[in-house]
């Protein structure tokens, strides 16, 4: 998810100056433009070799750290932000990795495909696994552990005393605020611990 669309709309959320961590920062394109554009300070959290890599040639800080293992090596309340864009779907322990961001960060953003989307559901009620643009791969060799809907997550959210400050969906880059569990490819999640 790094269009440039996507991207304003997720730094809409990111107060101008903040000190980030970016979880499952992938190649550092979020971080980057947020220190280019809203003077972010911070840094990328990404397992991947290539990635890191990557981040570097930006000028992007990174930590190449399995998430899964969490973020003891932060302090409560160590970022300003902390973002798990289409990150959540790849950890073994969601829920944890939820609590550590409340816990490293003053507030979340978290965005995730969105499976409850209708293309997705048209798919399965013909009774195949949706493969769209924000699913790309067949059901057998995706990266994604878990899929979630919109409505998974304020559940998940209210049952870890979170508090969403906003949420939204994102279909091409655009805001989705009308029914966005069946209308957007992508949740989005600002939130802060109650």
């Amino acid at each position: 998810m790094t269009e440039k669309t996507t991207m304003q709309a997720i730094a809409r959320m990111v107060p101008p100056g903040s000190r980030v961590l970016d979880l499952g920062c992938g190649d550092g394109a979020m971080l980057s433009y947020l220190q280019r554009e809203r003077g972010c300070s911070g840094y990328g959290i990404e397992i991947a070799d290539a990635n890191v890599l990557a981040c570097v040639q930006r000028g992007v800080d990174v930590i190449q750290l399995n998430l899964d293992e969490g973020l003891a090596m932060f302090g409560d309340n160590s970022f300003d932000v902390v973002l798990q864009i289409d990150t959540l779907q790849h950890l073994r322990n969601a829920e944890v990795m939820l609590r550590e961001t409340a816990r490293v960060g003053r507030t979340g953003v978290v965005a995730f495909p969105n499976f409850a989307h209708w293309p997705n559901r048209l798919s399965v009620l013909r009774g195949r696994m949706p493969v769209t643009r924000r699913l790309p791969y067949q059901w057998y060799d995706t990266p994604n552990i878990r899929v979630g809907t919109y409505k998974d997550f304020e559940v998940l959210a209210l049952k870890n005393h979170l508090r969403v400050i906003d949420a939204f969906g994102l279909q091409a880059g655009r805001a989705v605020r009308w029914c966005p569990n069946a209308r957007a490819g992508t949740a989005v999640f600002h939130f802060e611990h109650a």
